[in-house]
């Protein structure tokens, strides 16, 4: 699962217990949690002292937010945060969704790529 996120977006703030939680479900099962982000090592450093996020974060991640964004018919990136991707084994998008209370979502997609 890759969640992009960033220290200047609330509902990321407001999401990280909830991820962590998800997290926390399938620690000892067959599933990565990715959190990339455009901030800097020391933006994150001081943002998960008050919001920890109990996954491997990646920052200065826009590359890899280039490869996964939307793109507008100017060219220009478009993505809603917080954005999740669940990848397959294979690489492949399974579910690509943003913004809040996509918990039970995500785990319900997480449980059907572990079958």
């Amino acid at each position: 699962m890759v969640t992009f996120w960033s220290t200047r977006c609330p509902v990321c703030a407001s999401e990280a217990p909830k991820l962590n939680e998800l997290a926390a479900a399938y620690q000892n099962k067959d599933v990565v949690f990715l959190g990339p982000t455009t901030d800097d090592a020391k933006k994150i450093s001081s943002f998960i002292k008050k919001k920890p996020f109990n996954f491997n974060l990646l920052p200065n991640s826009f590359g890899i937010l280039l490869k996964y964004a939307d793109r507008d018919s100017n060219g220009n990136v478009m993505m809603g945060y917080p954005a999740y991707y669940l990848i397959n084994k294979k690489g492949e998008i399974e579910l690509k969704t943003n913004g809040h209370n996509k918990k039970q979502k995500l785990a319900s997609e997480i449980n059907r790529l572990l079958e």
